[in-house]
């Protein structure tokens, strides 16, 4: 394995908050999801991720540093022995007191320190965030992990995946994932918290004599009664056939919208005609026009 400092293009020098920049960096750079189908990206991307896994351990990065492990962990024969003693009688590398304060137990541990969070985005189909479902969702380190959506997911809802972030420096826990979820759109259902909102096209003769029409609604289609006489934008109430979560069931809207033909029957023109007006209806007035 290459060295983990050339990997990230530091020097042996560089402190923490600049290791993380550099993997940060790269990582966004090279990760599979960006590169789909580069086989010498994705092998670049796993190096990257194993120098920072190496470098942000503390005790790990110390020991690779005194030439006693390898790039990828393993122990190096000629780092076995350079704990011997120098001509003096003394310890080589570490000094007395760092020995004694060895087998006492007083050497200043590596600072456990949590890794970094990470942030995925997933793209849901909206009946499936209103019902629920499974995503598959590829992580920083290629492994590629399913993702549970509740029922009633909303738009811009954060799924936590816990310790599935980036690895802890200093024997730390791993930090976490959290999946943003963008929920897409639908050709006619809209959502109102629990509710559900569609617009229904009915026919004029529909609307005059009341009929049985098909409603979609997110768990199959049904019947509704279109009442007689009904107008264009009236609503209908279809309970309990919203979302539902959180212990709570919502509704469903149906907003009736009467559409004509886009060719117009020359009997119903002459009917119009010919018809006589009844009352004095005028629904204009009734909206408070003047």
């Amino acid at each position: 394995m290459k060295n983990p400092y050339e990997v990230l293009g530091l020097t042996p020098s560089a402190p923490q908050d600049e290791i993380k920049t550099a993997y940060r960096n790269l990582a966004k750079e090279l990760h599979p999801d960006m590169n789909p189908g580069d086989a010498i990206v994705e092998q670049r991307f796993k190096e990257v991720t194993a120098a920072y896994e190496m470098l942000s351990d503390e005790g790990k990065r110390g020991q690779f540093d005194r030439g006693e492990i390898n790039a990828d962990g393993s122990q190096r024969m000629d780092g076995m022995f350079r704990g011997g003693f120098n001509s003096a009688g003394g310890p080589g590398d570490a000094g007395f007191e760092d020995l004694v304060a060895d087998l006492f137990g007083r050497r200043r541990r590596p600072r456990h320190t949590k890794g970094q969070s990470i942030t995925y985005s997933v793209r849901v189909p909206f009946l499936e965030a209103a019902r629920g479902g499974v995503q598959r969702v590829r992580l920083h380190d290629t492994t590629t992990v399913e993702v549970n959506i509740p029922a009633g997911t909303s738009d811009g809802d954060s799924l936590r995946l816990k310790g599935r972030g980036m690895p802890g420096s200093g024997g730390g826990p791993s930090g976490d994932a959290f999946v943003e979820v963008q929920v897409e759109s639908h050709p006619y259902f809209t959502r109102d918290d629990h509710d559900i909102r569609i617009d229904v096209p009915i026919t004029l003769m529909e609307a005059v004599l009341g009929a049985k029409v098909n409603v979609p609604t997110i768990h199959g289609t049904v019947a509704v009664t279109v009442p007689i006489g009904s107008s264009s934008g009236q609503i209908l109430r279809l309970k309990g056939r919203g979302i539902a979560r959180d212990g709570k069931k919502g509704d469903e809207f149906a907003r009736l919208m009467i559409q004509l033909p886009e060719k117009i029957d020359p009997k119903l023109t002459e009917f119009v005609r010919s018809w006589t007006k009844q009352g004095d209806f005028d629904p204009r007035k009734k909206a408070g026009f003047e």
